[in-house]
Parts: structure tokens; sequence; C-alpha cells
């Protein structure tokens, strides 16, 4: 009886949270294998410039370079969105390193760790503009590959 009485009382409880715009669903945060630090790009204003947009995996990680040597693997991809004021080119990706299980050491992937830059040429007009991407990947450790991920970045231009 007392336990039917708690469960009534809990219920009730999210009724009136509920009735009051008080009850909150968690928020799940998905784990991130990549990180970016926004730094500001100062290029000449109407001239061909190239931004750097500097990546960090995390500790025990892998991520698949833009060229994985199979098919079945997901490249690391920059997608940047058109931005005023900012004409983008297509990036230009770093040179993986080879990489081999200790299950297969015969077979090598092009992946990178640590950190890695992603060069962007682009002609901006005077003034500060934000130009948003999206990096995907795929991330693996020694044991697994994870699903893919996709981290959003701000890249801050500063034409002058």
């Amino acid at each position: 009886m007392r336990n039917l009485l708690l469960v009534g009382l809990l219920a009730g409880s999210s009724v009136v949270q509920a009735q009051m715009g008080t009850l909150t669903t968690p928020t799940v945060k998905t784990k991130q294998y990549v990180s970016f630090a926004a730094e500001e790009q100062v290029v000449k204003a109407g001239k061909k410039s190239v931004v750097e947009l500097r990546f960090k995996v995390g500790e025990g990680f892998h991520v698949n370079s833009h060229t994985p040597k199979s098919e079945l693997l997901i490249p690391t991809n920059l997608t940047l969105k058109p931005a005023a004021g900012v004409t983008a080119s297509a990036p230009e990706y770093p040179a993986g390193t080879s990489y081999s299980f200790s299950f297969d050491p015969s077979e090598k992937l092009d992946v990178y760790t640590g950190t890695f830059t992603v060069k962007v040429p682009v002609v901006a007009e005077a003034g500060a503009h934000t130009v948003d991407a999206v990096l995907r990947y795929q991330a693996c450790d020694n044991a697994a590959c994870y699903p893919p991920k996709s981290l959003p970045v701000q890249v801050l231009v500063n034409a002058k």
C-alpha cells in the first residue's frame, strides 16, 4: 500500500511539474572524439588567402583520413556553409599517417591522430565574418570503430 502511495505521489508530482512547465527532459550529450579550437583568422581583404583550421583527435583514438584506403571506411570531410562576404574554395586536407592494428598488421589504414590542420582557400570582403562548417568523421580506437559524428565548426575570418 505504501508503495502504491509513493508511486501515486511521484506521478502526481510529474503531472504538476508538466502543467507548471517545469518538467525537463534530460539532455543526452554525445561524446565527441575530435575538438576544434576557434582561432580568429586574419586575412587581406579581397585577396586570396588560406585559413587554417586545427583539429585535435582525443587521446587513444584516430579518425579516418580524407582518403581512407577502403571504401568501407568513412572519410573525414569538412563541409562549409555559404557565408556573406566570404568565398571559400574546396578544403585541402593533410596527408594521413599509415596505421595498422595488432590483429592484422599487414593492413595499413590512412588516419589522423593527435592534431591535424585543414586549409581552406578564401577571399573575403573587408570586415569580420563567421563561416559555419561541419566536420564529419569516424573515430576508432584499437578495439573498435564508432558511429560517424558531426562536429559543428565556426570559423572567424577578419579581413583587413
